[in-house]
């Protein structure tokens, strides 16, 4: 979540809010019992939205020329009603605003954080509400920036212009799903997904009342999303701006890409290249080697075999005296 705030390329935040939803999917499961059911009904309506909003996003590219860079659109609502429209139902419905879909299969997910029964209730229910304030912060950001506040495009764009309907239409009915989808699926939880699943596991002691948790989840999401829409509201600067220790780390991913490259990448480059090494100067070193030996002596051998029987005949001779000479020095005494 903290990565998608301060992204600004319109595709790279929707896809760490994929991330950040799939978080909610990985508790639901980890939570089990009806909690198990509750992630696949995320995980589905999820798709309705998410793609509600990708494909709207492909609107805006369209409509601005390929630009990707939010602090370059603003103001779209009014040249592009129909792409705002929908997208506006994504926006909604994955921050959790009753009664779209999210709500629905999202804020049960909180919910069942705060029904462990033990202090990890508090610790998980808490980090669940806190990714929904940082969900509805970064993506009422996204959808302040990119059809909100004022026009900041670049000088080759002159007028927007709204998609075709072979691209809105399916926006419509996308929309219809970050609308109901969630309502739909969730009204016969966990009834539908019980032969799969099994029964909901035993009950735990809620340590806040359900009125309670949903009341806190969509004051935190109302509280990220006005924070948000009072930042943005008026626009922000064209290019990147000096930025502060946090905003600088989460556009660097937090620096997990430099970790990951200095304490895994780069050793296993390192590995990879001795492993090469050894293999092409060692194992395969020794095997050539050898091979290289065996042919260079054969070579020289072979250049005793001239063919001419003279050359065998003072070999032999050779031989004789160096056998009758080995005789006479042991007669004589001399190898004693």
């Amino acid at each position: 979540c903290v990565i998608g705030a301060a992204k600004d390329d319109i595709k790279r935040v929707l896809a760490w809010s994929t991330v950040s939803q799939i978080g909610y999917m990985f508790l639901g499961v980890g939570l089990g019992g009806g909690a198990y059911a509750l992630a696949i009904i995320h995980l589905l309506a999820h798709g309705f939205f998410k793609a509600n909003m990708f494909l709207g996003a492909g609107s805006v590219m369209h409509g601005m020329h390929d630009q990707v860079d939010i602090r370059r659109f603003g103001g779209l609502r009014k040249h592009m009603p129909y792409t705002w429209i929908t997208f506006m139902m994504g926006w909604l419905a994955i921050i959790g605003i009753p009664p779209l879909s999210g709500y629905f299969s999202k804020e049960p997910i909180i919910a069942a954080a705060f029904e462990r029964g033990d202090w990890t209730s508090w610790l998980y229910g808490t980090a669940a509400l806190l990714g929904a304030g940082l969900t509805a912060f970064y993506m009422t950001r996204l959808f302040v920036l990119v059809f909100h506040g004022p026009k900041r495009w670049t000088e080759d764009i002159h007028e927007p212009h709204e998609s075709p309907f072979i691209m809105t239409v399916p926006l419509m009915l996308l929309a219809l799903g970050s609308i109901g989808a969630g309502w739909l699926m969730s009204t016969s939880v966990p009834d539908w997904l019980e032969p799969t699943f099994g029964p909901e596991g035993p009950e735990h002691h809620a340590v806040l009342s359900h009125g309670v948790i949903t009341a806190l989840s969509l004051i935190v999401t109302v509280l990220g999303a006005g924070l948000a829409w009072a930042l943005f509201r008026n626009g922000t600067a064209k290019e990147a701006e000096p930025a502060g220790v946090l905003v600088t780390a989460a556009r660097r991913n937090l620096y997990t890409d430099a970790f990951n490259e200095a304490v895994f990448e780069r050793p296993g480059i390192y590995l990879t290249r001795a492993l090469v090494f050894l293999d092409n100067k060692g194992i395969d070193g020794a095997v050539n080697g050898l091979a290289a030996a065996v042919g260079g002596s054969s070579g020289r051998l072979r250049r005793l075999q001239t063919g001419f029987v003279r050359s065998y005949a003072l070999s032999m001779l050779t031989g004789v005296v160096l056998v009758v000479g080995a005789f006479l020095a042991i007669q004589l005494g001399w190898l004693a």
